[in-house]
């Protein structure tokens, strides 16, 4: 049987209830599909026979396993854990199908454990191979990879990973929950103030208020309120560097642009490095739906686009470090040398700064009080559930504040927006101006101006706006704001890095290239004044800020990298 199923929270251990996966039961052919023996044989080329015993353990929650594991006989049952300690069955395999979701394709830690129910054969393919069997054999890779993919969404449905224990309005416990969303984590978030299972949880352990959030990982580890830093390293999300490797380029930042890069540069043979740190898809993967992207008409939330770009680039073959926050950057030699906040090292021959932009605040007081309590730069999910029912005011007449305001619509009572111009005409596309306008619980302030907050120990309770010499407070404990964003070029302050008066990284002009040596390359258009630094996206001075810009810089600084590499190779020849 290879049809998915989970323990009901009310069956006992041994009485499962098969309760299939929601939005995925018309594509069970493709979560569990059975390869033909014409496909067992093409993968055999990557894999290693193994055998297993009855009961052993093939791979297990929590740690790394050693790939995807191609059933030839026998059948193994696939389970994990609840929050009470009771096996819950994930699935059932049978000969000929495959076991793995996504995290066996970058070598992360399993998510599930596997266990032979009977005496089993199998073919184990590690994941550098499993990239190259994806890309070598096109047709059967396809339905690796839509399988892997489509588990892990199942994953994320079933609330495996991680549990999360704390108040539900904490902000630490909305930032590691949103955390794991952005970066395609599954994860449970249990309330231990309202929820009976969580206390029941708690029942036998004893925490101190300084202790929450508590997060459970799937190994058996127990974090005291964790930062997202340390919960990743525990789910072994950061990974390690071989100090002796030099990659082709190391690319800070997995936005739109940072990604396409990764993708293009990988799929031409270039050993890519990815950094970023906290998710895939910068500001764009905040966004809760672009409409107007080439080949989406029906809309794409930002955290979609960024997760089908992170798995093309791990399909290729790129090394994403996620979270890992690069703290300098030094040219030495013919070389790269980038410092991360570990201290940890990493060298290559060329970069690509594509590290975006940081969300820009108000200049009143307490904002930094009220972030996550109260105040977010993004509505997704999470924040939804958060304002079901509420008033919300929201500021900023861009497009990614028009997205957020026909989502949040969907939630909320009432929307105040407020502008600081007298319309949205000059600022956001048609398509959204007229959508909000059709929105009943949606109201625009124009011309006005964020004047004060004021709260309460639960955060937020008060938002001041200010027009002309009228001043309004307007009672709400959610605040959005989406006022752009500043240049994140603070890890390139000691690199030498040319920047325009806005702090936005210059590209490609003459005068950044003039103290060059005379036999040094010429300039490219996506190049700064230091030879193999490049910038593109949102950091790049004169860009167009749009996800389609940010992906057209990402591929055409791959030919551009060619060029300069191929500079390097012909300096380094004997004349």
């Amino acid at each position: 049987m290879n049809s998915p199923a989970i323990v009901s929270p009310a069956g006992a251990p041994g009485q499962d209830e098969e309760v299939p996966f929601s939005s995925l039961e018309h594509r069970q052919h493709q979560l569990f599909p059975k390869l033909s023996p014409a496909e067992i044989a093409s993968l055999r080329r990557f894999a290693t026979p193994m055998s297993f015993k009855q009961g052993d353990c093939l791979f297990q929650a929590g740690h790394v396993s050693l790939g995807l594991y191609l059933l030839l006989n026998g059948r193994v049952r696939v389970c994990s854990r609840d929050r009470a300690g009771n096996w819950r069955r994930v699935a059932e395999h049978e000969a000929g199908s495959f076991m793995a979701e996504v995290a066996q394709l970058s070598g992360k830690p399993a998510l599930v454990d596997g266990i032979a129910e009977t005496d089993c054969d199998t073919l184990v393919v590690s994941p550098d191979k499993l990239r190259a069997l994806i890309v070598a054999d096109a047709q059967l890779g396809e339905r690796i990879m839509r399988a892997l993919i489509l588990r892990r969404i199942g994953l994320i449905q079933m609330g495996l990973g991680p549990i999360i224990v704390g108040d539900g309005l904490d902000p630490r416990v909305i930032a590691l929950q949103g955390f794991l969303r952005r970066n395609g984590h599954p994860s449970t978030v249990f309330d231990a103030h309202e929820d009976k299972e969580a206390v029941a949880l708690l029942a036998d352990i004893t925490f101190g208020p300084d202790d929450f959030p508590l997060v459970f990982c799937p190994d058996g580890t127990v974090l005291r309120a964790p930062d997202e830093v340390r919960l990743a390293t525990c789910l072994g999300l950061v990974p390690s560097f071989e100090s002796a490797c030099v990659y082709d380029v190391a690319i800070v930042g997995a936005g739109p642009a940072g990604l396409a890069a990764a993708v293009y540069a990988a799929t031409e043979g270039l050993s890519v490095a990815v950094f970023d740190e906290r998710a895939p898809g910068g500001q764009a993967g905040a966004s809760a739906r672009i409409e107007n992207y080439l080949g989406f008409p029906t809309g794409i939330s930002g955290q979609a686009l960024a997760g089908r770009a992170y798995q093309q680039a791990i399909k290729f073959g790129a090394h994403l470090a996620i979270p890992s926050k690069i703290a300098a950057v030094a040219r030495e030699d013919d070389h790269f040398r980038l410092t991360l906040a570990d201290s940890q090292t990493v060298c290559a021959r060329a970069v690509v700064i594509a590290s975006g932009a940081a969300y820009r605040k108000p200049a009143v007081q307490n904002v930094d009080r009220f972030e996550g309590r109260g105040i977010y730069y993004w509505a997704s999910p999470i924040e939804a559930k958060l304002v079901k029912g509420q008033d919300v005011v929201l500021i900023g007449g861009g497009n990614s504040a028009g997205q957020a305001i026909v989502f949040l619509a969907n939630f909320a009572r009432s929307i105040r927006v407020l502008i600081r111009g007298r319309s949205l005409e000059a600022s956001m596309s048609k398509y959204l101006i007229d959508r909000i306008g059709a929105l009943p619980n949606v109201s625009l302030c124009t011309g006005c101006a964020l004047d004060a907050l004021e709260g309460d120990e639960a955060g937020l309770a008060h938002v001041a706006i200010r027009r002309g010499k009228e001043r309004e407070v307007v009672p709400s404990r959610h605040l959005f704001l989406f006022i752009g964003a500043d240049p994140k070029t603070d890890w390139l302050a000691s690199s030498g890095v040319e920047l325009d008066r806005n702090g936005f990284v210059s590209t490609g002009t003459a005068a950044a290239h003039a103290a060059r040596h005379p036999n040094e390359h010429t300039s490219f258009p996506l190049e700064t004044n230091i030879p193999g630094l490049f910038a593109i996206g949102d950091v790049r001075a004169e860009s167009t800020k749009r996800v389609a810009s940010a992906v057209g810089d990402g591929a055409a600084v791959v030919s551009q990298i060619h060029a300069y590499l191929q500079s390097l190779s012909e300096a380094g020849r004997p004349g």
